[in-house]
């Protein structure tokens, strides 16, 4: 009777320990997921305004084979479970009139073992 109820106030004390650790875990993937998408992103706004929508829109990064800015794929096992997509397309704002100077919309896309973990959406201007 003493070790059933010595085994439930151990498991009592330990479950919130391992929540916490599995928590922790989760807020480590978003926040590298954060990371990639803003790195990606400031690689699109780099590039030159006019070839951004051919160079970029439909670009993919399948599971594991994330890249970093010299087109590297990362080799560290924490980014094996990240994929990435982009969008990109010309858009007009209100009240603008003239279609001749758009602005450009990225959307990046991180997804954690297939599941979307962050959407990153800039408005890009000359």
């Amino acid at each position: 009777m003493a070790m059933v109820i010595l085994g439930m106030a151990a498991a009592g004390v330990l479950l919130p320990f391992s929540s916490g650790a599995a928590a922790q875990a989760e807020g480590i993937h978003r926040t590298l997921a954060a990371r990639l998408a803003s790195d990606l992103m400031d690689q699109i706004v780099a590039t030159p305004f006019n070839q951004i929508v051919s160079d970029w829109n439909g670009y993919s990064e399948a599971q594991g084979q994330v890249k970093d800015a010299q087109g590297v794929v990362f080799s560290d096992p924490v980014y094996a479970r990240f994929s990435r997509d982009v969008t990109v397309e010309n858009v007009w704002v209100y009240p603008q009139t003239d279609a001749s100077d758009p602005f450009i919309r990225a959307v990046v896309q991180v997804y954690d073992r297939g599941r979307p973990v962050i959407t990153l959406s800039r408005l890009i201007g000359w």
